[in-house]
This record gives C-alpha cells, sequence and structure tokens, in this order.
C-alpha cells in the first residue's frame, strides 16, 4: 500500500508524515483550540467560549476572565471566524460594494472621498465586531453576486446608478444600505446628502461674488447621479440669474486628478476669449487638479480664476489659501450606513429610513469678487 493511503486525517497532517519519511526534518505545527485554552486556563470549554466571544448573556468574575486571557496569550490562540460563522450563520463581514461605471477602471483610492469614507466605515464596524469587505463591481456583475459568494451579512453600496438592479436588490432578502444612491425606492434604506442643493449653493456664491461667467468642471453625467444632481443644481442657480445654459462650460470626463489638470489647461489657452472668471468643480480630487492645469496655462486662483469646489476632504486645504468648498461629512455618512445595516442584521427588518445629512458652504480663499 502507498505510504500516503497510510496516513489518516487531514491534508496537512499527511504532508508532514510524507515528508518524515523522505528524510525531511519537519515540525508539526497545529492551532491551539478552545479545548486547549480551558485546558491551559482549568476552566470548561463553555466558559472560555463565552468569555472569547463577551457574551451579554453570562458573567464572569475577573479572575475568571484573566485566566482565560492568559491562555489566550501563553497559547496564541486565534479565533476561527470560518467556525464561528458555521454556528452562528453569518459571517461577520460587511461588504462595501462601489459600482465601476467604466469598464477597465482601477479603484478610485485616488480620490480622498473614499479613504474617509471607508475609513469611517472599517471603524464603526469593527468597534461591532464586524470585519468589512471592499470590493468594485464591474459593469457586467450583479451587486448580489458580490453579496452571496462572499456569504456576507449585510451590504452598503455606494453610488450606484438607478437602473434594473433595484429590482434584483430587493429579492436578495440580504439587509443593503444604500449611500449617494438616488433609487427612488421606499424598499431600500439609504443615506445621502442634497447633491442638487450643494450644487445649487456653490453656483449661487459665485454668483453672489460678481462673476457670470461660470463653469462647470465634473465627473461622468449618467442618470440621476450625484454628478447629475449637482450639475443641475449649478444649472438651476445660473437659470434663476437670468443666464442661459450653454453646452460649452460644461466640462465633464472622470472624477479624477488627471481630468481637472487636462481641463484647467484647456480653460487657461481660451480663458480670454471665452470670458469665464469662475469654476465650479464637483469634488476636491478635481479641483487640485484645475489647480495644476490653471497654473501651467499662466492663469492664477483666485486674482485670475475663482473656484468652489465640492466634498472639503483633505485636498481643500493644499491649496496656498485652501478651497471654498461645499462640506459634507463623509466619516458620519459612513457611520450612519454602517449602523443602520448592524441593526438591520440584528432586528431583521426597520422602519425605512431616509436619512439626507446637512451641507454647508465654507468660505476659505479660492473665490475672489469681480
Amino acid at each position: 500500500m502507498p505510504a500516503q493511503e497510510e496516513v489518516q486525517g487531514n491534508n496537512q497532517e499527511k504532508i508532514v508524515v510524507q515528508l518524515k519519511r523522505t528524510g525531511c526534518s519537519v515540525m508539526k505545527t497545529t492551532r491551539p483550540g478552545i479545548k486547549d485554552i480551558a485546558a491551559e486556563a482549568g476552566v470548561s470549554v463553555t466558559t472560555v467560549s463565552y468569555i472569547i466571544s463577551d457574551s451579554p448573556e453570562q458573567s464572569f468574575s475577573a479572575e475568571t476572565k484573566k485566566k482565560v486571557h492568559d491562555a489566550i496569550r501563553k497559547l496564541g490562540y486565534v479565533p476561527n471566524m470560518a467556525a464561528r460563522a458555521l454556528v452562528s450563520n453569518r459571517s461577520m463581514m460587511i461588504g462595501i460594494v462601489i459600482p465601476q461605471t467604466e469598464q477597465h477602471k482601477e479603484f478610485m483610492f485616488s480620490n480622498p472621498f473614499y479613504g474617509e469614507f471607508l475609513s469611517s466605515v472599517e471603524y464603526t464596524a469593527r468597534q461591532n465586531r464586524y470585519h468589512v469587505l471592499i470590493s468594485g463591481r464591474n459593469a457586467d456583475q450583479t451587486f448580489i453576486e458580490v453579496a452571496q459568494t462572499r456569504g456576507l451579512d449585510g451590504l452598503i453600496i455606494l453610488g450606484m446608478y438607478l437602473d434594473d438592479h433595484c429590482a434584483e436588490l430587493k429579492k436578495s432578502g440580504i439587509p443593503i444600505v444604500l449611500v449617494d444612491c438616488y433609487c427612488d425606492d421606499d424598499d431600500f434604506h439609504s443615506v445621502q446628502i442634497d447633491d442638487r442643493q450643494g450644487g445649487y449653493m456653490a453656483t449661487k456664491h459665485l454668483l453672489e461674488k460678481g462673476h457670470s461667467k461660470i463653469a462647470h468642471v465634473t465627473g461622468q453625467l449618467m442618470g440621476q447621479g450625484v454628478n447629475q444632481q449637482r450639475m443641475w443644481g449649478w444649472r438651476k442657480a445660473l437659470e434663476e440669474a437670468g443666464i442661459t445654459y450653454k453646452k460649452s462650460l460644461l466640462y465633464d470626463g472622470e472624477v479624477s486628478f488627471e481630468h481637472g489638470e487636462k481641463t484647467g489647461l484647456t480653460i487657461a489657452k481660451k480663458i480670454r476669449k471665452s470670458g469665464i472668471t469662475a469654476i465650479f468643480a464637483s469634488a476636491d480630487i478635481i479641483a487640485l487638479g484645475l489647480y495644476k492645469g490653471l497654473k501651467k496655462g499662466g492663469v492664477f486662483i483666485p486674482n485670475d480664476i475663482s473656484v468652489v469646489s465640492f466634498d472639503d476632504t483633505w485636498l481643500a486645504n493644499i491649496y496656498d489659501n485652501g478651497l471654498t468648498v461645499i462640506r459634507q461629512d463623509v466619516a458620519l455618512k459612513g457611520k450612519t450606513a454602517v449602523e443602520i445595516v448592524l441593526e438591520m442584521i440584528q432586528k431583521g427588518s426597520l422602519e425605512k429610513r431616509k436619512i439626507t445629512l446637512p451641507i454647508t458652504l465654507v468660505e476659505r480663499g479660492s473665490v475672489c469678487r469681480r
């Protein structure tokens, strides 16, 4: 009989024995379990299980807890999350899905908005003993495919455009919170800001400073998404001021530094002919690119041109005198989304919540009066 057939047990044990028979020197390592912790601490397996999970249903003396935690440190015990998931029927994981609006594009971590949002989500989840799985979603992939293949307990979807995925999500049975998604449906919990009002406030501020030729630099304009909402706000403020909308003042592309830089250089080259005196940028990352592109073209903020941005991430303070911005609390947005999805997981269902967080205008040094 071949040697490998004589060996019983798991694959790791088979490999160890086979290596020994070939003369290799190996050290067999076994992962300490709850039974080992119980034996080391001199308590029952049940006691160890309750203390590790910090169960509110049971209380133990400080001495007993210390014995268990000392044993855990001594033996190097690491909880088996997969085993816990099988027992509790929960993975203790929340998914964060950010749709990719363009094929073959890398994830948008260059935009600090996502960093602030994800940092808040991860911290809030961790404080509640949950882990976070971050994923993009290709245009040909469904949200539920992402959630079900990972066995997620809940899902936070950021920036979904209104499409047929709404019907798919309703049937999933997974606790879901939509963030920055203009999906006009009472079946979903949502957290967002009034992006249209933000675009209006930014443009209105520039109008009040005497500007009338105001360009708008933004990302892709799709469906009823965030970029579209902010663009509509820009147009509304112009129309209220009696200024006719001109397509030539709209520069849409990607929410990226590169798009901002390219557009800034374009505007700088034709600034005298176009008469543009101000720009409303739909994101700080775009505004920073604008600053560089304008400067390359010999146009300077705010002496030659004024700029109002959106978000108020740390990038807003890189510019010498700071960017005037429409500020949203990105961290609060992430925290609120996690709290709702965790409550859904724990309670099963909740009265639908549509939370709109406040926005404010923060004046700094990127706007001059005409």
